[in-house]
């Protein structure tokens, strides 16, 4: 692939070659932990990066639909690299939605033209880090920010810090800054290669023009829509995970014999293997239906733009939420169950395969789904739509 591409042909069979050398290393890889440097590179190669940058500005306007489908056909691989690279995307997302054209532009052009790879330190529950202003047009940011997903080796920096009177500020800025630190301490059991560590903040000068002020965060419907398309991310790192362990289940059973009760020859032949892959399926095909009808209603809802209302917005939250349970049930259910079908040899810690359910487990504890359960319960029997929050 060309460093210098900035338009892809086929952005699907990208993603589908980049999963292709991913999957050659991830078991190894997962083992290790670290900053994956070799492979956000291939990315940021492929032209991937500018996928979801609108073409007025270098690229290549892709569809949510279009968007969505590379995150999943990565996290079939490896669901690190695929859930960095789509918080890549839902932080450009947030400065059209956060931001006006005049402030982002030269953000985008930029990112498009280097091949810029954006990363997050923005966790509003974590409200250790202070902003405070030093001049008319210049502030301060002091503290640590946990959970930052993508920080280490990227370019731009989305971060964020309250300020003396409680209220949220949002700014990008690039990740060289002085007084930026990286602290290399993500040493959960899954999603090994994010780097969701903790970044912290040594009096680090934020100017004006870097803050995202108008209209701010979620501040309209519209603004709003940005922790929606973070949910439908986490959708499809989920469904990807779990298709991703299904072709695992289903290729270790080729070729192998039988479990010695049985009465056929083949693992293939055997009616409880295949029970357990008709049921992996029948789970698969749903959350499918239930992501598809979830990434149409965002796509719609990008497109009326400024003009969304807080009834649009909240149907679409409903068609997240829904997804979003039934992705989570079965990608645990899935990565768990996917051992009886292949057998005790799978356990071998040189093939490390319980990495898909932990990867899915750590990921799933983002944001408890028991809310989701309740956010779409209030809607069944009131018709209340979700409140806008950075997680509903």
């Amino acid at each position: 692939m060309n460093p210098t591409t900035t338009t892809v042909l086929d952005p699907l069979e990208i993603a589908r070659q980049l999963a292709h050398q991913f999957a050659q290393t991830a078991a190894e890889r997962d083992r290790q932990g670290g900053n994956p440097k070799a492979e956000r590179d291939l990315i940021r190669r492929s032209g991937l990066l500018s996928l979801s940058i609108p073409t007025e500005y270098g690229g290549q306007g892709a569809t949510w639909p279009t968007i969505f489908k590379t995150v999943q056909i990565l996290a079939q691989a490896d669901s690190s690299l695929a859930h960095v690279y789509a918080f890549h995307h839902l932080l450009i997302a947030t400065v059209q939605l956060f931001a006006q054209p005049a402030q982002y532009q030269h953000w985008l052009q930029q990112t498009v033209q280097q091949q810029l790879f954006w990363g997050n330190a923005l966790n509003p529950l974590d409200r250790r880090t202070t902003v405070t202003p030093v001049a008319d047009s210049e502030y301060l940011f002091q503290g640590d920010k946990s959970f930052c997903s993508g920080s280490v080796d990227s370019d731009l920096l989305l971060c964020s810090g309250y300020d003396a009177t409680g209220r949220l500020l949002i700014a990008v800025i690039p990740s060289t800054r002085s007084g930026v630190h990286f602290l290399g301490d993500w040493h959960n059991m899954g999603q090994r290669q994010t780097d969701s560590g903790t970044t912290h903040f040594e009096q680090v000068r934020v100017h004006q023009h870097e803050l995202l002020l108008n209209p701010g965060p979620l501040s309209t419907p519209y603004a709003s829509l940005r922790p929606l398309i973070a949910q439908l991310i986490f959708v499809h790192l989920f469904l990807g995970v779990a298709e991703g362990a299904f072709e695992t289940a289903i290729q270790s059973v080729q070729g192998q014999k039988a479990w010695s009760k049985s009465r056929v020859e083949q693992a293939v032949d055997d009616p409880f293997i295949q029970r357990h892959c008709a049921e992996f399926y029948l789970q698969l095909e749903s959350v499918r239906l239930l992501a598809d009808k979830a990434v149409q209603s965002v796509q719609q809802a990008w497109r009326i733009g400024p003009e969304l209302t807080a009834e649009q917005r909240g149907e679409v939250a409903v068609a997240i939420a829904t997804a979003k349970i039934a992705s989570t049930n079965t990608s645990l259910y899935i990565t768990e169950q996917m051992f009886q079908v292949m057998g005790a040899r799978a356990t071998t810690a040189q093939l490390n395969l319980d990495r898909f359910w932990r990867n899915v487990r750590t990921q799933t504890l983002h944001d408890p789904v028991d809310y989701k359960y309740q956010e779409l319960g209030e809607w069944v029997l009131t018709g209340k739509v979700p409140d806008p929050s950075f997680y509903s």
